[in-house]
């Protein structure tokens, strides 16, 4: 029997060596394989964009509209998820206006997710557009088609859509979730800390109430009739009718599919999607058996905004665009203060910058990291004027942010104001001992050493949370007061965490003039004197070589192999690099605005 005894350690070893060694020889063959195609693209990015005679753009609007263009790999699809930019997107509407081989849009809309202040800044450029004797053709084709797409579609003099398409025209709501009822049953308490007078900061009525309180409904009541007011203005103004006309068939739903929009005027014709080809060939003059010539616009947009930020940042920059975007906190992928502050330092030291234009869409978030970013925009200000555009939300920290700024530019339907700060204490120990029968016990050297949410503060320290919170407080009505030159007690007046839309606060002074980002930029060039913009937007745009090898894919169209460098590689090896992480955190005092909506 001893005879025949195997050591697992002569087996064993072997055989993991044989392994270990097969998986370096193929991950050295992976890379070099990676290498070679990645290496055969190099040439993209800054390569011209070749584009036939007799253009149309296909505008296709669908998924969300971020300030700057993001891609990113979704493990789930294998597929390359996109997020179109808006700085990309207007810079390529404005490029194609005076580009010879651009004829015309066409623009389709699918499942647009941005705010209704995004939305409007598309409109005005393709009203822009349509200025320089090109057309936009606009086809509503979806299953249904919302108040926000068909806000965007009205812009183009000829819109259509799908024959039996749904519609909604029925005027903006908003719904609110409570779960103070949800915390009752688990015996859950939450303190809540709010700064003296910020009955409007309603970001925490949630957790301690089941409604809305008066006050939260009095602001959201207000900037939805804002909102809604200038919604009908501008397709009234468009479509050439009486704007009372939407509040009645809001109010009586009298549109309810495609049909129902052309009897009042609001398109221009039901069509198949065969007869909108037919009428775009026409439009550019092309015989029955031509082709039409796309070019998606996402990708014109994207390749014509890198060359020329490729140029301007060679080309000695005098106007800096910072985009902030997001939630604020000390590091992270949003709005990041250890990134955005040191961009504020980079455009400071770049003696060729002469004025910034500060982009800012964000709800807020961390008070500490959004003192952080006013300093810096505070010690630009002093060197070179810094102009804020508000995006959809500048609410909150949002606004702490733009406080210190010369001029303050908003979109009429930009959320903005918010101007208060509050605090959270859970207290869970009832919910453990009731529910799980886990008590806790403590030991400490003073008398606070312990501040747990399983133990309720006592008086003493609410009265010390509260005079944080306040102490918070009073230095955001410093730090509004100082930017707008205003007393902190006109501050307080409009503040109270109280949330505004642009066009409201133009009125009380908390924004300077209504208008976009472009209208911002012109205003900065203006005041600095400029007269050749050269305009470098932070943070800088950088060429992702994987990303352009995949759009190539999908560009070509290839169905089973891919030929590099005389070799053929399959595509399912591709797949093998489609990952994608996002992390998000909170803490601290917050300046947020009181909740996010989406709008009907």
């Amino acid at each position: 029997m001893s005879d025949k005894k195997i050591s697992f350690g002569r087996i064993f070893w072997p055989s993991f060596l044989a392994v270990f060694i097969m998986s370096i020889v193929g991950l050295i063959l992976f890379t070099l394989i990676l290498g070679g195609l990645i290496g055969g693209f190099s040439d993209f990015g800054p390569k011209p964009m070749a584009i036939k005679n007799n253009t149309i753009l296909h505008m296709t609007l669908d998924g969300q509209i971020t300030e700057k263009a993001e891609a990113q790999f979704d493990p789930a699809s294998l597929s390359l998820e996109k997020q179109i930019g808006l700085s990309d997107l207007l810079y390529g509407i404005k490029y194609a206006e005076t580009d010879a081989e651009i004829k015309g849009i066409f623009l389709e809309i699918g499942d647009l997710n941005c705010g209704y202040a995004t939305a409007r800044s598309i409109r005005n450029a393709l009203i822009e557009f349509q200025k320089s004797g090109k057309f936009v053709v606009a086809y509503n084709g979806g299953e249904v088609i919302s108040q926000k797409d068909y806000y965007v579609a009205s812009a183009a003099k000829e819109n259509f859509a799908f024959p039996t398409s749904m519609m909604e025209i029925m005027g903006l709501g908003a719904e609110l979730t409570f779960f103070k009822g949800t915390l009752d049953k688990l015996g859950v308490e939450v303190e809540i800390i709010r700064g003296t007078n910020n009955d409007f900061k309603s970001a925490v009525e949630p957790f301690f109430r089941k409604n809305m309180s008066d006050s939260s409904r009095v602001q959201i009541e207000r900037y939805l009739y804002s909102m809604w007011e200038d919604m009908r203005k501008d397709i009234a103004t468009s479509r050439k009718i009486n704007e009372s006309i939407l509040n009645i068939i809001a109010d009586s739903v009298k549109i309810r599919r495609a049909a129902d929009a052309l009897k009042y005027k609001l398109i221009d014709g039901v069509k198949y999607r065969d007869e909108i080809m037919e009428l775009l060939a026409n439009k550019i003059g092309l015989e029955k058996d031509e082709e039409i010539s796309f070019q998606p616009m996402e990708k014109y947009a994207k390749k014509k905004f890198y060359q020329k930020q490729l140029l301007a940042k060679n080309d000695k920059p005098n106007i800096a665009v910072i985009l902030a975007e997001g939630s604020i906190d000390k590091s992270g992928d949003e709005l990041a203060s250890d990134k955005i502050c040191e961009l504020f330092r980079e455009v400071r030291k770049n003696t060729s910058i002469k004025t910034v234009v500060l982009r800012i869409n964000s709800p807020g978030g961390s008070a500490l990291a959004s003192d952080e970013i006013w300093r810096e925009v505070k010690l630009t200000n002093a060197i070179k004027k810094v102009i804020v555009s508000m995006g959809d939300v500048a609410a909150s920290g949002g606004y702490y942010i733009a406080a210190p700024a010369t001029t303050i530019f908003a979109e009429p339907m930009t959320i903005t104001g918010s101007i208060g700060v509050f605090g959270m204490i859970p207290y869970t120990g009832k919910m453990f001992e009731d529910k799980l029968g886990i008590s806790f016990d403590h030991a400490q050297t003073n008398r606070h050493s312990v501040m747990s949410p399983n133990r309720k503060l006592t008086a003493e320290e609410l009265s010390i949370t509260q005079e944080e919170v306040d102490n918070i407080y009073q230095q955001f009505l410093s730090r509004v007061s100082e930017g707008r030159k205003i007393t902190i007690d006109e501050v307080n007046q409009i503040a109270r965490g109280r949330v505004w839309t642009g066009s409201d606060a133009v009125k009380i002074g908390l924004v300077d003039k209504l208008g976009g980002l472009q209208d911002a930029i012109s205003f900065a060039a203006k005041k600095a004197a400029i007269s050749d913009q050269r305009i470098l937007y932070y943070p800088l745009k950088k060429e992702d070589k994987f990303e352009a090898l995949l759009e190539a894919i999908e560009d070509e169209e290839l169905t089973t192999e891919l030929k590099v460098n005389n070799a053929k590689l399959p595509k399912e090896l591709l797949k093998q690099y489609q990952k994608l992480v996002r992390l998000e955190k909170i803490s601290g005092i917050q300046m947020r605005m009181p909740f996010e909506l989406e709008f009907n």
